[in-house]
């Protein structure tokens, strides 16, 4: 069920990671839905092994799989073949024949509460715990028809593989990474998790999920703790990692790997800089920290830092301290090809690709 997913886009080493959780996540539920659906039909057909016709064949049968037909769920459509049961009993009181009806998937049902907001959310969460067992417990419970032995079942399945995902080996060189950490909401215990997420490129142009675990955002321990793992199983120094200042992944990458280099996002910087101006002056300010982080070389771009400060240095030292200060570490970018430098500019890769994710989850709050 966990794959790393490679994107073949040689030609640009930096380009747009949103496909690569997209697609982790897309496949991760595809797959969730499709074993438990094959479950809820075998515990179906298991409750009537005993009833068979005059010739000995069972009533109730498997009998192939319906057509392909596409789920919506917070992280996009997702193809699921349901399986097909032939279930040959007749009601005694109506003459009609019985019928197996889903109770995870009715018949015809494109979109459902539970899984277009909640079943990406359960694999990324069973991902970056590595237990899959209390999210299917809430999912599948009673109500999907689902024994505990076989939620049990499925449990130690996507258990065994997202420990395969996680303790794989990562020896390739990574150029740059970017690191966020996400916070997202299952609802259905009202959980605020918050998901460590990296993210690679490597010298080639293959865009991986580094690695995805359960902790704290501003924590140095949590990040540390992350990068230890990918070190040990051969992960050497990513040349520049790029994330939001607030994170604890700067001390924690310090500590593992010093000799990487790191640029801050311009995505949160910016948030932070007008979070310390009043509304009144935000457009602006906004035009003038475009002028920084678009200008042509990094001369250009500290030449806007100075005029930055000289306009509103005097009234609002503090939003102007978050930019000087930061200084180095915002244009580090600039070092690198130009054609990397608006993908090295912010975490975008990360925040994009949860934002529907999040939103979804927000829209279908029960």
């Amino acid at each position: 069920m966990l794959t790393v997913v490679n994107s073949n886009e040689g030609s640009n080493p930096a380009g747009e990671d949103r496909s690569i959780l997209d697609q982790i996540v897309r496949d991760g539920a595809r797959q969730m839905l499709a074993a438990a659906l094959r479950a809820e039909v075998a515990a179906y057909i298991d409750q009537f092994t005993d009833q068979v016709d005059e010739n000995g064949h069972r009533l109730v049968v498997r009998n192939g799989s319906h057509n392909e037909r596409e789920v919506m769920t917070a992280a996009g459509a997702v193809a699921v073949k349901a399986p097909r049961v032939n279930d040959k009993r007749v009601d005694p009181d109506t003459g009609e024949r019985q019928r197996f009806s889903s109770k995870i998937l009715p018949a015809w049902a494109r979109k459902s509460p539970e899984i277009s907001a909640v079943l990406p959310l359960l694999y990324l969460h069973g991902l970056s715990t590595g237990d899959f067992g209390p999210a299917l417990e809430q999912f599948l419970g009673s109500g999907a028809g689902l024994s505990a032995a076989t939620i049990s079942r499925l449990t130690a399945q996507w258990q065994k593989e997202a420990a395969a995902f996680a303790d794989r080996d990562i020896t390739a060189d990574y150029v740059y990474v970017w690191v966020d950490g996400i916070h997202l909401k299952v609802r259905l215990e009202q959980e605020k998790l918050c998901l460590l997420v990296m993210i690679g490129v490597r010298a080639d142009g293959r865009k991986e999920l580094i690695a995805l675990a359960d902790g704290y955002r501003e924590s140095t321990e949590s990040w540390a703790d992350l990068l230890r793992s990918c070190k040990r199983r051969g992960m050497p120094s990513p040349t520049l990692a790029v994330g939001d200042g607030a994170l604890g992944f700067w001390a924690g990458v310090r500590e593992v790997f010093p000799e990487s280099r790191e640029q801050r996002c311009w995505f949160h910087k910016q948030a932070n800089v007008l979070a310390a101006l009043p509304k009144s002056a935000h457009p602006n300010a906004i035009k003038a920290m475009q002028e920084i982080y678009n200008a042509e070389d990094e001369q250009h771009a500290r030449q806007a830092i100075a005029a930055f400060e000289k306009t509103y240095g005097a009234k609002y030292p503090k939003a102007v301290a978050k930019i000087v200060d930061d200084t180095d570490v915002l244009l580090e970018f600039y070092r690198y090809p130009a054609e990397h430098w608006i993908h090295l500019r912010t975490t975008n890769p990360i925040e994009s690709t949860f934002a529907t994710v999040r939103l979804r989850t927000k829209v279908t709050k029960g």
